[in-house]
């Protein structure tokens, strides 16, 4: 997949996406183990996976204590018409001026002792649709409370141009899991795989597809843009792992990833590291199911 984004990031001529590219291409390329431990480097790229997962799990550690406070959460998606591939960069950066000034708005209120801030945790999304060819960004975010959700749909409504949102497709909910909620707030950008019919009910099998320029489209698109965000509270405090001097191996095992096994192989004495076997709706997604058609 990296390959293929390398490939048309070097088509249209962004170099700095390229080189980000070749880095979650190269990330846990080469792993070291010694005395039960693992050593490698990531990339930290917010379209590589494993540094993904890595994040998520950070965020719900650090999120989860504050908002399982909070009484009544409710989960709210806020989303604008589906735009063609040039027109979404403008609409990203148009949505997140939108709820800023909302946000703002609130918060001055609050200062001034006349209302209420606004409380709660934001992501920024896009999903792809093939049939239209068309892209549909959108907010999912969970609030403090159903006040809040209420009125942060009201003002989207109010403030977004006209014919560019409706009520029907904005939604509001309790949140019923607070685990689940967090998962699906916190993600980055853009889903790997699309069912080739985004209306089927079916689970991700064969029929996904892993749609590459789409996903490029995506991902420049939110090039330096704040994916995840709190508003209304401090971010809770980052607590960094105590520090554990460096010390030199003397003995120690190097591992390479190749392709072809799907495993990191032993240099010297060519053991395989996990045993790890594809699965075969996977594999068939990745030697049938890749689409780099420029939509």
């Amino acid at each position: 997949m990296m390959l293929n984004l390398i490939s048309i990031a070097q088509e249209n001529g962004e170099p700095e996406l390229e080189k980000s590219y070749w880095n979650t291409y190269y990330c846990q390329q080469n792993i070291f183990t010694a005395d039960g431990r693992l050593y490698s480097k990531y990339c930290k790229n917010r379209f590589c996976t494993l540094c993904c997962a890595n994040r998520k799990a950070d965020m719900i550690n650090r999120y989860y204590p504050i908002l399982k406070k909070w009484k009544e959460p409710y989960f709210l998606t806020l989303t604008v018409k589906a735009c063609k591939a040039h027109q979404l960069k403008a609409y990203i950066r148009a949505m997140l001026k939108t709820f800023q000034k909302i946000t703002e708005k609130h918060r001055k209120r609050y200062q001034r002792g006349t209302g209420l801030k606004l409380i709660g945790i934001k992501s920024l999304e896009s999903n792809f649709n093939p049939k239209t060819k068309t892209y549909n960004p959108h907010f999912h975010i969970i609030v403090k409370d159903k006040w809040m959700a209420e009125v942060i749909k009201k003002e989207w409504l109010q403030r977004s141009k006209k014919g560019y949102t409706a009520h029907w497709c904005q939604d509001i909910r309790p949140i019923t899991n607070l685990e689940s909620g967090l998962i699906e707030i916190i993600k980055y950008g853009s889903k790997i795989f699309t069912e080739a019919d985004i209306k089927s009910k079916a689970k991700q099998t064969d029929t996904a597809y892993i749609y590459l320029k789409a996903l490029d489209t995506i991902l420049t698109a939110m090039k330096g843009k704040r994916i995840f965000d709190r508003f209304g509270f401090d971010a809770p405090k980052h607590i960094k792992p105590k520090f554990t001097p460096a010390k030199l191996l003397s003995s120690y095992n190097e591992w390479e990833f190749r392709i072809e096994s799907s495993d990191w192989i032993n240099n010297l004495t060519g053991e395989v590291l996990t045993e790890y076997k594809i699965p075969s709706r996977l594999q068939a997604i990745l030697d049938n199911n890749i689409d780099s058609e420029i939509l």
